[in-house]
């Protein structure tokens, strides 16, 4: 086994904390939760409302796979943070099912928070498998 490679993706969302976009051990790949902000203008408003909310943090965890020659075919485990679950959990379902071909659907678990980093609707991170 070796060390783990720690990747930051140039293209990727300005960290909102101190963390790694991905960190990979033995062709296991973790994203670190995303956060709806925009890679192009970090200091602007989030979009509004859990749907644009979910597009753009599913898009940001696309760079980031991306980032290091993987998709969303390659997870293989997804976690969600909602701030307000009961409101917003059909419609992010909605949402999160476009990204994912429909018989290959990533395990997964969804958790309801009192808040999230930037004021966030939605907080999503990954697992994934190298082939």
């Amino acid at each position: 086994m070796g060390l783990p490679v720690h990747h930051m993706i140039a293209s990727g969302p300005r960290p909102v904390a101190p963390f790694s976009h991905a960190v990979e051990a033995d062709g296991w790949v973790f994203v670190t939760g995303q956060m709806p902000t925009d890679p192009a203008a970090p200091d602007a408003p989030l979009p509004e409302g859990i749907e644009a909310q979910t597009r753009r943090v599913l898009d940001n965890l696309k760079i980031v796979l991306g980032g290091i020659g993987l998709g969303f075919e390659h997870v293989t485990m997804a976690r969600i943070y909602l701030t307000e679950f009961e409101r917003d959990y059909k419609t992010m379902n909605e949402t999160y099912v476009g990204y994912f071909t429909p018989d290959k659907l990533p395990a997964r678990t969804t958790i309801g928070v009192t808040g999230l980093a930037v004021g966030a609707l939605v907080e999503i991170d990954l697992v994934a498998r190298r082939p």
